[in-house]
């Protein structure tokens, strides 16, 4: 068993793709952009609001990306955290690896207050031992500082830690970082894309994190 769990958040740990879709839209709709369907958004979910842009708009304009995160920021600021629900086996994994001793962390890349903000709605504050997010680091995901400064912060050492995520950007981050890593398909990422990165297991929600310590 490891010291140390650490959690992306979207498709992890919860579902903010409400808030999301209407935010993107919002910021896209700003730009004088087209807009994209819910499951062309839902696909970028883990991104950083840059490469967000990049991959909806088509584009590499850097300062209309810098624009789409201001404008995504302004309307996430009033729905997100209202439009997230947090999945159901979450609270009670976290409870149980908590009782087993267990840190838990979470990496991910949206900003660090939006999570302080959910887990607050959810009576998860006092589960969580760290948060590190999109705004704590000079370089998103898939760049190991997120992760790397977790660790650090858990003064544990690598083989200490599992990285649980949803996607492949979660999975570069923690081959990147030279941790385990566990795949839940409760996102957008097959077993077949995962299976091209090196993982501990996968598994098909947050259920057979719990059943891989008992």
């Amino acid at each position: 068993m490891y010291k140390a769990y650490i959690f992306d958040f979207d498709y992890t740990l919860g579902d903010s793709t409400d808030g999301i879709v209407q935010s993107a839209l919002y910021a896209l709709a700003k730009l004088g952009e087209q807009p994209r369907t819910m499951e062309e958004i839902r696909k970028t979910i883990g991104l950083s609001l840059k490469e967000t842009y990049y991959t909806l708009a088509d584009s590499k304009d850097e300062e209309k990306a810098e624009l789409f995160a201001k404008y995504f920021k302004q309307k996430a600021d009033g729905v997100m955290v209202a439009s997230t629900q947090i999945y159901e086996p979450v609270k009670q994994v976290l409870t149980t690896l908590r009782e087993k001793g267990c840190k838990i962390g979470i990496v991910t890349t949206k900003y660090h207050y939006r999570i302080d903000a959910i887990l607050a709605k959810f009576d998860m504050t006092e589960m969580v031992d760290l948060i590190v997010g999109g705004d704590d680091v000079k370089t998103p995901k898939p760049d190991p500082e997120g992760l790397l400064l977790a660790i650090e912060q858990l003064h544990l050492g690598k083989t200490d830690i599992l990285y649980v995520g949803d996607s492949i950007v979660d999975a570069k981050t923690a081959q990147a970082a030279n941790v385990d890593f566990a795949g839940v398909l409760t996102g957008t990422t097959s077993v077949e894309d995962f299976a091209k990165y090196r993982n501990v297991y996968i598994t098909d929600d947050l259920y057979g994190i719990q059943k891989n310590i008992e």
